[in-house]
């Protein structure tokens, strides 16, 4: 090669040297460029926290209880508002919550957007599901405002060391769980005998709000361990609903055995009895069951009401029609239940009335008779026709929500990590 070939060859590859040095730096700091511009941090910055749908920074949320014989009235014109918004507002609120449904004890809450300001809004709860809004910022309105909630299962496992009501309010159990309990297994499980030793578990679901605890829902499944085991396990359906054993039999039976949870039998069926008011003998043709005043009284089965009336002896009674050969009357009622009258047909299990003295009655209580072809028998000796199991088009779909049930419920107490009240989220459960 000549001289001048090497030297044009040298300049020719300091130039292609040059050239890719240039193109290198140029991708460098492209490559810089975005690289800066990924790394830039966004703040993120945090939601205002909400209170009634308003951001709590920016109004000001007085909170109270209504008193006794205080009125949404009064408490408005103490806060300015005109009487002529508050009749305005009255007349508006009644197809929404009627202000006269204000009750004692339940929350509410004024809102302005500062503390000299006027009354934007008065907030008031009539259960934790819902307030109702009755606002002034601009033209007076009134509205209903339903809360979100999320359903969570939960367990509960306890045994009886004294009585079962002391040990499942031991473990913190809530009135309208242990009222679940007693109504799914209220035919197969004495509870008015339970013994030291005996054993329950439930399955649950509770309702939450903001993460709080509100409500019990749906008692998903129910079991109690005496001289034997019992399983109830709820099944719903589009043609049936309740509570059932684990070869699909119900667990409650055409009548329930009282019309009263949570008391006791003051007064047994006799025929024989010593009245403690008249002071003689004569029969007693019923079944007395010992409650507090209020507590309310149930119909033991579905029927028609043939009776709802008072007199000298009975007090305030309702009487029930059952079927051809069943009737069943409930006496000593302090009051009735409402919409339950003469021809209404109730179910099991529905408030008829209240537990009262009224009538021939020394203490509060309900007198619980029963009449088979219009003669008095004694129900707790009276072997009653078995309802119906599932047919068997419900058997395979039940049985499927039954095996999934009946080893969560066995597992309960057994296993150390599953503890009292344990919580846990499935759907897996719901039938």
């Amino acid at each position: 090669m000549q001289k001048r070939d090497i030297k044009k060859y040298t300049i020719d590859l300091g130039i292609a040297a040059l050239v890719v040095f240039l193109l290198i730096l140029f991708v460098y700091e492209i490559s810089d460029l975005y690289s800066s511009e990924e790394s830039v941090v966004v703040e993120e910055v945090a939601a205002p926290e909400m209170k009634f749908g308003l951001a709590v920074n920016d109004y000001v949320f007085v909170e109270g209880q209504i008193q006794k014989d205080q009125y949404l009235g009064n408490i408005l014109y103490w806060e300015g508002i005109s009487f002529a918004s508050i009749d305005e507002l009255a007349r508006k609120s009644r197809d929404v919550f009627d202000v006269r449904k204000l009750r004692t004890g339940f929350n509410y809450t004024l809102v302005r957007e500062d503390s000299c300001s006027n009354l934007l809004s008065f907030i008031y709860e009539p259960s934790p599901f819902n307030y109702i809004v009755y606002d002034f910022s601009d033209t007076i309105s009134v509205y209903e405002v339903e809360r979100e909630y999320e359903i969570k299962v939960e367990t509960s496992f306890g045994r009886v060391e004294t009585s079962l009501w002391n040990s499942m309010i031991d473990n913190k159990l809530s009135i309208s769980l242990i009222d679940k309990m007693e109504d799914a297994l209220a035919w197969s499980v004495d509870f008015y005998h339970a013994q030291k030793g005996d054993e329950y578990k439930l399955i649950y679901e509770r309702k939450y709000i903001d993460g709080k605890p509100v409500s019990v829902g749906q008692l998903l499944s129910a079991y109690y361990q005496n001289d034997q085991s019992h399983y109830a396990i709820y099944w719903n359906s589009e043609h049936y609903a309740g509570y059932y054993d684990q070869f699909g039999n119900p667990t409650k039976k055409a009548f329930l055995k009282s019309p009263v949870k949570f008391s006791r039998i003051s007064s047994r069926f006799n025929r024989n009895r010593f009245h403690p008011i008249l002071k003689r003998r004569r029969p007693h043709f019923g079944t007395d069951y010992a409650a507090g005043y209020g507590t309310p009284i149930h119909a033991v089965a579905n029927g028609t009401v043939t009776a709802r009336s008072y007199t000298k002896g009975n007090g305030y009674f309702v009487k029930i029609r059952h079927d051809n050969q069943y009737m069943t009357q409930y006496l000593h009622m302090q009051s009735f239940a409402k919409n339950v009258h003469k021809g209404t047909r109730v179910v099991q299990g529905q408030t008829i009335g209240y537990v009262g003295s009224t009538g021939l009655a020394t203490g509060p209580h309900v007198c619980f008779r029963f009449t088979k072809n219009g003669r008095p028998i004694d129900h707790l000796r009276e072997n009653f026709p078995p309802p119906e199991p599932l047919p068997q088009t419900e058997l395979e779909s039940y049985f499927v929500v039954r095996d999934s049930m009946v080893p969560i419920i066995d597992a309960i107490g057994q296993d150390f990590k599953m503890l009292v009240n344990t919580q846990f989220e499935t759907d897996s459960l719901m039938p």
